[in-house]
């Protein structure tokens, strides 16, 4: 059987620091890796979709994630994100990612396509084969992609390919997450939550923890609605979730992802603005970023 313990609690897509030429900060880049396994974090997904994985270049994905392993020396596990379009170029991340030592391959259904159901599962079966000895995590997240991971295809795959372990579920449906978690509980399917507003609900419908955004700029906050729910207490965890709404919900209001780095900088972590064409969120936006950190005492 293939170890799955270390898949749960909170796991934070990191943001990819950025020098003004677009070019890896490298210091910054592990300051912020140092900076949230301090508050608390079980686990780091490298390339997520706030990562900006898809701006980048094989090669330098390839320098950054051997950064990053270099950095944590295995504290916590690293998760690869691969989101790549051609299943060609998936599989080539995936190989170098398992040959440079991360402990699990997180898989987005591709992007601008919109696959039928046969086309996504050969796509999905055949990144998860060329890595047959790896946990590995489906990522459904159908408000970026245009469509869905269905009921059906996330069963087929978690009862039939022995390395396809988990999933992360961003549909931000309650329900769907909820069914994940029951139709393939007989398997051990580990479900992480991908809404940062939904974390306690996710725990409460079985969720293993959850893949949260919010963790680049409020690390000890995400991390205590999770160690509260696994110690017991439940309004201390329902609490901690509340407190953390307000700051994601106005993340919304930018363009997407550029507020996470938006936050990220307010609150000191130096992590450099979004690749072009992103641009920071306008000055009223971060006033409203500031004032709502301040109330958290997060600034």
């Amino acid at each position: 059987m293939m170890d799955t313990s270390f898949i749960k609690g909170i796991v934070p897509p990191i943001v990819t620091p950025m020098t003004k030429d677009e070019k890896l900060d490298e210091q910054a880049f592990r300051d912020q890796i140092e900076w949230m396994i301090e508050g608390g974090i079980t686990g780091l997904l490298v390339f997520g979709s706030n990562g900006e994985f898809y701006m980048l270049e094989e090669d330098e994905m390839e320098a950054i994630l051997g950064i990053a392993l270099e950095q944590v020396k295995g504290r916590v596990p690293i998760y690869m994100g691969i989101g790549a379009i051609r299943t060609s170029k998936c599989i080539r991340l995936a190989r170098m990612a398992v040959q440079l030592g991360v402990q699990g391959i997180s898989i987005l259904q591709p992007m601008f396509l919109k696959l039928t159901e046969e086309e996504l599962k050969t796509h999905l079966v055949a990144i998860a084969e060329s890595v047959s000895q790896t946990p590995v995590l489906l990522y459904n997240n159908p408000g970026r992609t245009g469509y869905a991971m269905s009921q059906n295809l996330v069963y087929w795959m978690a009862h039939n390919i022995p390395n396809v372990v988990g999933m992360k579920d961003s549909s931000g449906d309650l329900t769907q997450t909820e069914e994940f978690v029951r139709r393939n509980a007989d398997v051990g399917f580990k479900v992480f939550c991908g809404k940062d507003t939904l974390i306690y609900a996710g725990l409460c419908v079985g969720c293993v923890g959850a893949v949260t955004s919010t963790s680049n700029f409020a690390a000890a906050l995400v991390w205590s609605i999770y160690e509260k729910y696994i110690a017991g207490d439940l309004t201390g965890s329902k609490e901690a979730q509340f407190a953390l709404n307000p700051l994601r919900l106005q993340m919304d209001s930018s363009s997407f992802p550029v507020a996470t780095k938006d936050y990220a900088n307010l609150v000191g972590r130096k992590v450099g603005q979004p690749m072009l064409p992103n641009l920071p969120s306008p000055p009223i936006q971060m006033e409203k970023f500031a004032q709502l950190l301040n109330v958290e005492g997060l600034m």
